[in-house]
């Protein structure tokens, strides 16, 4: 490799030290260990605790974690009232779990019997708050109707109903808490473009918002962002993601996801600089990156320039991240992106690359680096050439002096032309040439 200049000899030592041979400074990897469901299942509650449970039951070809996932979503159904949700995971387990697992007919009718009992006692009380037109009762009636359909699993229902607050409320809280009620609903029912909405409608509320509220209403946002695959603005989101969060809104999302979902979109989305300034120098990311220290390695290893290293972890995290909820359709596309900033922040400051040297730092053939810096070259993502024969990439850096001179031109060119513009105008002025408007009447 020819280095532009003296400083990049020890970045070029460091970048060639991590390719096949072993590393000065050695790390431990994290090892590909299939999910501990019941570790992660904690980490939840509510429905979003059952939903990824399910999610991990259909999507995991390992059949102990699937009977592990279904087990651990049966019992947290029985604790709850929704009886569709249990007949899904009854049919599910299809008799592997044994008796104990089985469908039970006699709870359904049980909570079924109950939820007709209790609408009809919801529905009396809501009638009669709209004959005595009080807003705060009515409000609380439509509230308590939104619980109950949102418990038995109407999610459309309870969506409407959460809904038909707003026009009873009386206070920014009430606001708030409509929107944060019509919030979780929504991302149950990915219904992303609500959430976007709803967290504009809480962010205006003029009084000021608490701590913990705006955490909340950021890691929704974060989340709108990541299923719009707008990466960028999700990482946003989720950095700015205060520490006052904890375990208060893990009905949808854990500390960790924020850790997770916020520094893979900041990996696939930030230039170098960013990186820098807003996730590692980042006092409250970083506490959020202390919980997932693979994805804190991670993000050091890529900015340090340590891609097998980065490439290992990237490698043993994607099995679970398959497994989420949220995060699975983007994996692949989060990967590709940060290995495509990896091979372009590799390449940039030097005038020459060995392939066989590049090929050894991404885990690669020399054929395989080839393909990628071909498909990053046609794209004008870097700017160089491959020396097939050879084997190495050359840099086509642009003429700094030819640009400061086409800058230069086309300034003057602007000038020019709005001093004539100026010209132009104050002789018209000079000699009336202008047409004055109408006066109104």
């Amino acid at each position: 490799m020819e280095p532009e200049d003296e400083q990049s000899n020890s970045m070029m030592e460091e970048i060639c030290s991590n390719g096949g041979e072993e590393s000065a400074r050695t790390r431990p990897i994290i090892s590909g260990e299939q999910l501990d469901v019941e570790a992660y299942a904690s980490l939840y509650q509510g429905r979003t605790k059952i939903t990824r449970l399910m999610f991990i039951a259909d999507h995991c070809d390992i059949a102990s974690m699937q009977l592990e996932a279904l087990r651990m979503a049966y019992d947290e159904i029985k604790k709850g009232e929704n009886t569709q949700l249990f007949r899904e995971v009854v049919k599910k387990i299809d008799g592997r779990l044994g008796p104990n697992y089985a469908m039970d007919e006699a709870w359904c009718d049980s909570v079924d019997r109950r939820a007709e009992q209790r609408k009809e006692k919801l529905e009396n009380e809501l009638n009669a708050y709209r004959t005595n037109l009080i807003k705060e009762s009515i409000r609380m009636g439509y509230n308590d109707f939104g619980d109950f359909y949102y418990a038995h699993g109407a999610l459309g229902d309870a969506f409407k109903s959460y809904v038909r607050t707003r026009d009873y409320c009386t206070t920014s809280k009430h606001i708030i808490h409509m929107c944060m009620s019509a919030i979780l609903v929504s991302i149950e029912m990915g219904q992303f473009t609500h959430v976007t909405s709803y967290v504009s409608k809480a962010e205006q509320t003029p009084e000021a918002l608490e701590p913990v509220t705006i955490a909340k209403l950021r890691c929704a946002a974060g989340l709108a962002h990541l299923e719009a695959r707008k990466y960028k603005l999700a990482a946003r989101k989720f950095l700015e993601v205060g520490p006052d969060l904890g375990n208060s809104y893990n009905e949808v999302i854990a500390a960790q996801d924020v850790a997770t979902y916020g520094g893979l979109c900041a990996l696939a989305s930030f230039d170098r600089a960013e990186l820098k300034s807003k996730v590692i120098d980042n006092v409250n990311f970083r506490n959020f990156l202390e919980l997932v220290p693979e994805v804190r390695e991670l993000i050091n290893d890529f900015y340090s320039s340590r891609y097998a290293s980065c490439l290992d972890y990237l490698g043993n995290l994607k099995a679970n991240l398959l497994l989420d909820i949220h995060l699975h359709d983007h994996v692949e596309t989060l990967y590709d992106q940060i290995r495509n900033k990896a091979l372009i922040q590799y390449t940039h400051p030097f005038v020459s690359v060995d392939l066989h040297m590049m090929a050894n730092a991404f885990k690669t053939s020399v054929a395989g680096i080839e393909k990628e810096l071909e498909a990053l070259i046609t794209d004008n993502q870097i700017q160089a050439r491959i020396d097939s024969h050879n084997k190495i990439l050359y840099a086509r850096h642009a003429d700094q002096r030819n640009a400061t001179f086409q800058r230069v031109l086309q300034t003057g060119s602007e000038f020019d032309q709005d001093v004539r513009a100026m010209l132009l105008r104050a002789n018209l002025l000079k000699h009336e040439y202008n047409v004055r408007a109408a006066r109104k009447l």
